[in-house]
């Protein structure tokens, strides 16, 4: 039985999914299985990851039911006693298997782990934008605010605690859900927040910067609108789990969306997105300045930069520094 399972979901990637597996074969520690699920492709995505060779790569063939959907898939098919996610496109780096399973048989408490990761363009172009969160401390509050957990390509969780978030919908026949599969966006977040208001089990990061992800290829306002509508509706649903939870903390979140989405028009180089979201954020709660003032001004004078120049300036890489919303 492998040590991890490590699950791939893969839409028409076959134009970046190599360097992918690559990376997680490569890892130092090498019982793992990864679990590509060919998500309706019709480009070849689970010819290119069979010829890889390699017998760890299982390749699961379903009808497009969207990256939860995939992920959820996954999990149904993993054996391994811990189960990560990389995004088709996305890198790990080689110790990353291996640190985080070292916290889990280390740390006993710890249900779900993450570390930091570098943002890279949508063509897999580094930006120098480096996301180093805080490793402890990671509550509720601290997600639904800050998300330091970040995307689908930076967490690992225990499968025992993974168990807690299993749900079946009345519709759904085949398999449990993890992840809600309703979600096309904002998915992660609201798993990864579901995690820590329904269960016990400790959150914790990883040092260092364990994987390369990529930035959603355009930042455009139909996409913006529709990760708010996302992100509200992920606030509607998880509410009724604790409505004074999100009334405390509901605008300092919105504030951190605004200026995480402003920040990603900067990798994007479309100004006016830019300085219209981080406005946005500081109109909605001045949290984001006063928690965490030197990745905040580094974006708003990016904006400037970039408004004067048609150049931002290079993201603050300190420990406050995040990027790519969930």
């Amino acid at each position: 039985m492998p040590c991890a399972s490590i699950i791939v979901p893969a839409h028409n990637a076959a134009d970046r999914l190599e360097p992918t597996l690559r990376s997680l074969c490569a890892q130092s520690r090498p019982d793992l299985e990864i679990i590509v699920v060919d998500d309706g492709s019709t480009d070849g995505t689970a010819e290119l990851a069979e010829s890889l060779g390699d017998l760890r790569i299982r390749v699961l063939r379903q009808r497009t039911r969207g990256v939860s959907g995939a992920r959820n898939s996954g999990i149904a098919a993993a054996r391994g006693s811990y189960i990560g996610f990389c995004d088709a496109g996305d890198l790990w780096s080689p110790t990353k298997l291996a640190e985080h399973v070292l916290q889990f048989e280390t740390r006993p408490t710890v249900g779900l782990s993450y570390a930091g990761y570098e943002l890279l363009d949508a063509q897999g172009t580094p930006t120098g934008m480096k996301i180093t969160p805080p490793l402890r401390g990671t509550g509720a509050a601290r997600v639904f605010r800050r998300n330091p957990v970040g995307n689908g390509s930076t967490a690992m969780f225990r499968r025992t605690a993974l168990r807690g978030l299993a749900f079946r919908p009345p519709q759904e026949t085949e398999r449990d859900w993890f992840f809600d599969e309703t979600f096309r966006q904002c998915e992660t977040i609201e798993c990864w927040l579901r995690f820590a208001l329904t269960t016990d089990w400790e959150i914790a990061g990883v040092p260092g910067v364990l994987s390369r992800c990529r930035a959603p290829a355009n930042a455009s306002a139909a996409r913006t609108d529709k990760h708010l509508a996302a992100w509200e509706r992920m606030v509607g649903k998880l509410a009724a789990l604790d409505r004074h939870f999100f009334g405390r903390h509901f605008r300092a979140a919105r504030a951190y969306q605004y200026r995480d989405l402003g920040r990603l028009a900067l990798v994007n180089r479309d100004r006016s997105m830019a300085a219209a979201l981080l406005r946005s954020a500081l109109a909605t709660s001045p949290s984001p300045l006063l928690e965490e003032p030197r990745a905040t001004l580094s974006s708003c004078l990016g904006s400037l930069r970039l408004a004067l120049t048609g150049s931002s300036a290079r993201p603050d890489t300190s420990p406050q520094t995040r990027g790519r919303s969930a």
